[in-house]
């Protein structure tokens, strides 16, 4: 928390690479993860002289698909261009990117009641990386470059300075996360660097308008991290400001293990990159045709898909909200409640239970539970086999035991077995029928019906 005479300003630079099967501009395959160093590269991702890069088509596609459904404008043509730079993981001097024709602009993504307005998404290729000899506090003396990351499709999803907490950067980026999988753009694994958040931050005096001096935030690699690097550097540039400091506009990394965060360099300008257009690859025309058929393919969003289920099955927000939370397993409950279990139950057995068991046997499970034929620990027992459920109840004989004379004979049983209990129950400790139900259920070779035995043990201990 920061004093309430400061207000945080917010806006986020998302990488995510995308899930393709070869890298944005060579046929080189973007499975490289556990890969030796420099393995899977060739000529075009190494930056060799001479060599010509050639778009790749899905890589677009993916793009285009994560800008419809951020609500992006598209504009007809778009181009790469050249971004100059010099750093040990970018062997040929500059990383094609786009600059003032990307594939999209003016979007939003809606936080809870906040609209987070998204600037641009826009397709690039992604550099190496650079593996630091050192401890955990940055003390490493050289560094080693692994070229199997370089040349990765990589989109830059670019947000307006919208964000005030680091609560909020958070959802952003979960939100974020969940759309680009639903849509199939990226598996989005933070801890694969498949996704990469850089908050870019700032403060001022509550009411001001003028925006303060930002600095942006790398090296982060989960939520959590972001959360606490985002409330740190809000803390610190508040008490830099107190003390008549000045903030200065710089890349700052994350340290995990001093909780802090420190400097890396001196922020650039767009100017210091020296944007031109890329001379070796054509400009991307967009055909409305095309742009129809890739808008045809997307699927419900989170968003609309949770209001509906809430909707239409009387699901609680909560309940739907973990629900779509991932696309498979919206599409499976829907599959549960298709095959003709009740939406409630199915949605609780869906959550609570995360079964790999298909629809239809879930759904017969739900029905065998809700008829009192089994209970939810022999429904289980059920579920594992992967068998027809009614099949496995008959050769089992789980069936539970309803029947009010056939178990009032083992209720009376028990009763007489545990006077002690009986004893305590009719002393008022309620809780003791709770191991007579437990020995009814014993006794019963587990087929007792727990509801039924509660029923009997009351009409006979409350006499």
């Amino acid at each position: 928390m920061i004093d309430n005479n400061w207000e945080a300003v917010i806006g986020m630079e998302v990488h995510v690479q995308l899930s393709t099967a070869s890298k944005m501009f060579c046929a080189c395959s973007t499975d490289y993860l556990g890969a030796a160093p420099n393995s899977n590269v060739c000529p075009v991702c190494m930056g060799m002289p001479g060599v010509l890069p050639v778009a790749n088509r899905t890589a677009v596609e993916k793009v285009l698909k994560t800008a419809l459904a951020l609500n992006c404008a598209i504009p007809e043509k778009s181009k790469f261009d050249r971004k100059n730079y010099f750093y040990p993981d970018l062997p040929k001097g500059y990383q094609i990117s786009q600059y003032d024709l990307p594939l999209s602009r003016h979007g939003w993504l809606d936080i809870g009641d906040r609209r987070v307005r998204v600037t641009r998404a826009h397709l690039e290729e992604d550099t190496g990386s650079l593996k630091h000899a050192g401890d955990a506090l940055h003390t490493a003396q050289e560094s080693l470059v692994d070229l199997n990351r370089s040349g990765m499709p990589l989109m830059e999803i670019v947000s307006e300075p919208d964000l005030r907490s680091a609560e909020e950067t958070r959802d952003y980026a979960v939100a974020l996360r969940q759309l680009l999988r639903y849509v199939g753009a990226s598996e989005a694994d933070m801890e694969k660097g498949q996704l990469r958040v850089e908050p870019n931050i700032s403060v001022r005096r509550r009411g001001d308008e003028q925006l303060g001096v930002k600095t942006e935030l790398k090296n982060l690699n989960s939520f959590r991290a972001l959360y606490r690097g985002v409330e740190y550097e809000i803390r610190r540039q508040v008490e830099v400001l107190e003390k008549g400091g000045e903030v200065v506009q710089e890349t700052r990394g994350w340290s995990e293990a001093e909780q802090r965060t420190f400097s890396q360099r001196t922020k650039e300008y767009a100017q210091d990159y020296r944007y031109f257009p890329e001379p070796d690859l054509p400009p991307i025309v967009i055909d409305p045709g095309w742009l129809e058929r890739l808008r045809g393919e997307l699927p419900e969003l989170p968003g609309p898909r949770r209001r509906r289920l809430a909707q239409q099955y009387g699901l609680s927000e909560q309940d739907a909200r973990e629900l779509t939370a991932e696309r498979a397993t919206a599409d499976y409950f829907e599959a549960v409640v298709a095959a003709g279990a009740e939406a409630k139950p199915a949605a609780n057995w869906v959550i609570q239970e995360s079964p790999t068991a298909r629809p239809e046997h879930l759904a017969a499970v739900i029905r065998l539970v809700g008829a009192g034929t089994i209970n939810r620990e022999q429904a289980r027992e059920v579920l594992a086999t992967g068998r027809e459920p009614q099949e496995v109840v008959s050769e089992r004989g789980l069936a539970q035991l309803s029947d009010e004379a056939e178990l009032g004979a083992i209720v009376d049983a028990v009763l007489a077995e545990n006077p002690g209990a009986v004893a305590d129950y009719r002393a008022g400790k309620q809780q003791a029928i709770q191991r007579l139900i437990g020995e009814v259920i014993k006794a019963s070779e587990r087929r007792a019906n727990a509801q039924v035995a509660r029923h009997l043990l009351e009409e006979r201990l409350n006499i």
